[in-house]
Order: structure tokens, then C-alpha cells, then sequence
């Protein structure tokens, strides 16, 4: 009689990591610490850098020279961005706020602060590579 404890498999494939090619990982690194990623120190000079987020997702970037050197055919994206990273706030004054502290430290913003239809207090700013970031909460609640 089999006595051992039974788990649920993990289900394959699972996302487990969200890759950002950087042309400069320092200013990249220093962006993504503004938005509370846990980056260690130091790691401004590294070609590819991890960092775990709760649940076990992970977050790394990668220099453009580190990805050139397994895909000698890779060139930056021109256009439209199709993935963009989302970080969600504790109310609507906290994205008014973050947004306008990336602003003044000279990150672009793209869309400022605006109460969104869809009940959330939402802006985008880019990352040193011109990628959006979206910063956003629920609208519900109260603004300080």
C-alpha cells in the first residue's frame, strides 16, 4: 500500500523568467531599483543580472553584447513595444508620486497620471531602453 503523500506536479512550461536586454545596465538597474527590485549591489558591472520576486518569478537582464554573443543576429526592437512591465502601487497618490520622482531623475514619461475607465489610477513612464512601464492602483482607493 502506498503510504506517501501525494503532490500536484508542477504544470510545464510555467513562466518563470522575465528576460530585459539593456544597452546600459547600469542606468537600467538603478531605474528598477526606483520601482522596489531588489537588485544587489554591485551589480551595475555584470553582463546579465537576476533577481527573485515572491512566487519564484525571476526578473534578469541581460546586456545587448551578452545576447549578441548567442544570437550574432539580434538588433534593437525599432517601433512599438509589445510587452511592457506593470507595477502595481498602494493607491493612486503612490503612482502620481513614483511617476513624477522617475520624471525629475530624467526617465521619460509617456503617459502622465490619468484616472482610467477601467477603475485604476494608471500611468507609463519608459526605462532607459525606451521600454513602457506601467505604474498603476486601484482608483478606489482613497488619494492621500
Amino acid at each position: 500500500m502506498d503510504t506517501a503523500p501525494r503532490t500536484t506536479p508542477t504544470p510545464t512550461p510555467r513562466l518563470d523568467l522575465i528576460g530585459i536586454v539593456v544597452s546600459d545596465m547600469a542606468a537600467s538597474l538603478a531605474f528598477y531599483r526606483r520601482l522596489g527590485l531588489e537588485v544587489p549591489e554591485g551589480a551595475e558591472a555584470a553582463p546579465h543580472v537576476e533577481v527573485a520576486l515572491p512566487g519564484g518569478l525571476r526578473v534578469a537582464w541581460d546586456t545587448e553584447d551578452v545576447v549578441r554573443s548567442f544570437d550574432p543576429g539580434w538588433t534593437r526592437p525599432r517601433g512599438g513595444h509589445r510587452v511592457e512591465l506593470a507595477f502595481r502601487c498602494g493607491s493612486p497618490a503612490e503612482v502620481d508620486a513614483l511617476y513624477g520622482e522617475l520624471v525629475a531623475a530624467g526617465h521619460p514619461g509617456h503617459l502622465e497620471p490619468w484616472d482610467a475607465v477601467w477603475g485604476q489610477r494608471y500611468a507609463v513612464v519608459l526605462d532607459p531602453d525606451g521600454c513602457g512601464v506601467s505604474l498603476f492602483a486601484d482608483a478606489a482607493v482613497a488619494r492621500a
